[in-house]
């Protein structure tokens, strides 16, 4: 580009030939200028600097045993009441960083690596989901939990129970009652939940190892790994009749009854093809599907002129459900 400019500047003006090659006529001026070598200046060592000798004195200080696990702050304020001064606790940190000995040596608490869960389920009573929310007291601090165990691929609520306090025996209680009710064989569910300290605890580790049941919990702070419980307490708390609180525990029971009840036999879900949860857990939907389409054929035979684009078709229900399906590879 350079070499181009220099060419056509041979016969027309520079600016005109910086012009017609599309080349900064700055540019070109500042390559036309010889690049200047910057020289190193190595400052002589400052007149208040401790010496080679002094520097060493204060190593041997901080490497006695007498200091070899204080810190630096520790190590001058000592000596300082001690009448001893060698130099300021900021020298003794610039001393250790330079011979590479100033880290952390205290035990950090180590994280670990959380994978994320990657659960599918593809009929009833694979893959079951449960939470605990909390529902607002009469008073302000008051309230009551609600346990919710619900099956992921057909959003049927399959237990649920309101109580004065979060406790692992309680959610203990309404998991086996539930594996019971539902009858559960050993190695056919996965019970998936986040990290509360109820999901966590020892017992109920030690009820789904007794019943053959499988665990997986979300990563901490990730509501998105719990998605149909937290859709489900979306769901219950939207609903226009959920008081702002609820007058006693029996009152929270007294309305819970009907809302499940409403949530499993007529909620129509749109992830479920608009079918409710009964349905789809009880293995109504294809009998259900089929007779939609019936009807449907029924109302395009009538007035086709009303249906642009063809027979209708009802909306089909979902194959297999995932919590965080696998992401596909990219092809090269």
């Amino acid at each position: 580009m350079k070499e181009t400019v220099v060419d056509l500047a041979e016969n027309i003006p520079l600016n005109q030939a910086c012009a017609a090659v599309g080349y900064p006529r700055s540019s070109f001026y500042r390559e036309q200028q010889p690049a200047v070598v910057k020289e190193t200046v190595v400052r002589p060592p400052s007149f208040r600097a401790l010496t080679a000798e002094e520097q060493e004195e204060v190593m041997e200080v901080l490497h006695s045993e007498r200091f070899q696990d204080s810190s630096p702050r520790e190590v001058y304020a000592t000596l300082l009441d001690e009448g001893v001064y060698h130099c300021s606790w900021r020298t003794m940190y610039r001393l250790l960083k330079e011979r590479d000995e100033s880290q952390e040596r205290r035990q950090q608490r180590q994280h670990p690596a959380y994978s994320k869960p990657e659960l599918l389920a593809t009929a009833p009573n694979q893959l079951w989901s449960w939470d605990i929310t909390k529902m607002r007291g009469p008073v302000t601090w008051s309230g009551y939990y609600l346990y919710v165990i619900m099956d992921v691929f057909s959003r049927y609520v399959v237990g649920w129970m309101i109580a004065e306090q979060e406790l692992a025996t309680l959610a203990e209680q309404l998991i086996a009652e539930c594996c019971d009710k539902q009858q559960i064989q050993p190695d056919q569910l996965t019970l998936h939940a986040d990290r509360g300290s109820s999901m966590t605890s020892k017992t109920v580790a030690q009820l789904l190892a007794d019943l053959g049941v499988s665990k997986t919990h979300s990563r901490p702070h990730t509501s998105n790994d719990n998605p149909y419980s937290e859709a489900q307490f979306k769901t219950m708390k939207y609903r226009p009749d959920y008081p702002a609180r609820f007058g006693s525990l029996e009152d929270a029971r007294a309305w819970a009854r009907p809302f499940f009840h409403w949530y499993n036999h007529d909620h129509h879900h749109v992830g479920l093809g608009l079918m409710t949860p009964v349905t789809v857990h009880t293995g109504l939907a294809p009998q259900t599907l089929a007779a939609r389409q019936h009807h449907l054929a029924a109302a395009y035979e009538a007035h086709p002129e009303r249906f642009v684009q063809g027979p209708p078709l009802p909306p089909a229900l979902p194959e297999a459900v995932w919590i965080n399906p696998p992401v596909a590879q990219k092809t090269q």
